[in-house]
């Protein structure tokens, strides 16, 4: 599913001050995608959002994208 990865990726790399630093580790449970996202420590409170809002519109997004194919996707951030 690297289309997915990309899609995280292009939305991921266009908030965080430090893109080279973005790292999305792709893993699959059964019948579902796990997505990490890993981005630099001066860079959470970005990808997170106030009160976690930015973090809930990742997740969203790209449960619709996953959805599209008929798949489940979780993200994680670290």
């Amino acid at each position: 599913m690297a289309e997915l990865t990309t899609i995280l990726a292009d939305m991921v790399k266009a908030i965080v001050t430090k893109p080279d630093e973005v790292v999305i580790k792709e893993d699959t449970k059964g019948d579902e995608i796990v997505l990490t996202l890993t981005v630099a420590p001066e860079d959470m409170g970005k990808v997170i959002g106030k009160h976690g809002k930015i973090a809930h519109s990742l997740r969203l997004v790209m449960k619709a994208a996953a959805g599209r194919i008929g798949k489940k996707l979780t993200v994680d951030i670290r």
